[in-house]
C-alpha cells in the first residue's frame, strides 16, 4: 500500500469522525442530555449536597462514579440508538454504497463517544475541584481520566449489540432500559455498599460496576477486588457483546460491521 493510498484512507477516517461528531452535536436530543445530565447530577449530589452526605469523601467518590456515568451515555446511545436509527433511515445503506471502510464508520462513533465523554469528564473534574473542593494528586487526575475514558470500549461494544438487535426509535427506549438500571445497580449514583447483599451480587455481572471499581481504585475508594479481575471481566464482556452484535447483523441480513478492502459490505 503506497503512501498516497494510506493518506487517502486516513483522510476518510478523519472526515467520517468529523461528520459523525457534527451530526450528533447538531442533534439536541442527543447532545444536550449527554453533556448536561451528568454535570447537573454531580452539581446537585456531589457539590450542593456533598457536604451533608453520608461521608466527607462523598464528592470525591462521586467524582469517579459520575465520570463513568458520563462516559456511558455517548457510548451506549451513539451505538445503540444512533446505529439503529441510521440503519432504519437509510443512512447506513447509503454509506455501504461508498468505498468507505466499515472500520471508519465504527471508529468514528468510538471517537465521538471519546470526545463527548472527555467533555463531560472535564466538566465534572472542574466542578469537583472548584465547587466541591476535591483534592487529588496530579497523577490521580490524569489516571482517573484515562481509566474512565477507557470505559468507552466495553460500553460501545454493548451499544453495538443493542443497535444490532433494535429497530428505529425503539432502540432509544431499549438503550434507556439498559443504561439507567445499570448505572443505578453498579453504584454510580450511590455507593454499592448501601445496597442489599443480593443487589451487590448482581452488580458483579455489570460492566459499569467493574469500570467504576477501576476508577475508584485510583482514589483508593474501591471495594478491594483486584485490577486483573475487573479488566478480565470487561474484556470478556466486550468480546461477548461484539459476538452478539455480529450475530444480530447477520440475522438482520446486513453486513454493516463486516470489513472488506473496497469498503463497507
Amino acid at each position: 500500500m503506497t503512501v498516497a493510498t494510506l493518506a487517502r484512507r486516513g483522510r476518510i477516517y478523519v472526515l467520517e469522525a468529523r461528520y459523525q461528531f457534527l451530526m450528533v452535536l447538531r442533534e439536541p436530543a442527543f447532545a444536550i442530555p449527554t453533556l448536561l445530565f451528568p454535570l447537573i447530577f454531580y452539581l446537585f449530589f456531589g457539590v450542593l449536597m456533598g457536604a451533608g452526605s453520608f461521608s466527607a469523601a462523598a464528592p470525591t467518590y462521586m467524582l469517579a462514579t459520575y465520570s463513568v456515568f458520563g462516559v456511558m451515555g455517548p457510548s451506549l446511545f451513539g451505538f445503540g440508538a444512533g446505529l439503529a436509527m441510521e440503519r432504519d433511515s437509510g443512512v447506513l445503506l447509503l454509506k455501504r454504497t461508498t468505498p468507505m471502510p466499515a472500520a471508519a464508520y465504527l471508529l468514528a462513533k468510538v471517537a465521538m463517544a471519546i470526545a463527548f465523554g472527555a467533555a463531560v469528564v472535564l466538566g465534572i473534574f472542574l466542578l469537583g475541584a472548584y465547587g466541591a473542593g476535591v483534592m487529588l494528586y496530579r497523577w490521580q487526575w490524569f489516571a482517573l481520566a484515562g481509566v474512565v475514558l477507557a470505559g468507552v470500549i466495553p460500553f460501545c461494544a454493548l451499544g453495538l449489540a443493542v443497535g444490532a438487535w433494535s429497530r428505529g426509535r425503539a432502540a432509544v427506549a431499549i438503550t434507556n432500559l439498559v443504561f439507567l438500571p445499570m448505572a443505578m445497580l453498579s453504584g454510580l449514583w450511590i455507593p454499592i455498599t448501601i445496597f442489599p447483599a443480593a443487589l451487590q451480587d448482581v452488580a458483579n455481572v455489570l460492566p459499569a460496576y467493574h469500570q467504576a471499581q477501576l476508577a475508584l481504585k485510583i482514589i483508593a475508594m474501591d471495594g478491594g477486588q483486584t485490577t486483573l479481575l475487573h479488566v478480565s471481566v470487561l474484556g470478556v464482556q466486550s468480546l461477548a457483546f461484539l459476538a452478539v452484535a455480529a450475530f444480530g447483523f447477520r440475522r438482520a441480513g446486513t453486513g454493516a460491521v463486516s470489513i472488506r478492502p473496497g469498503g463497507m459490505s
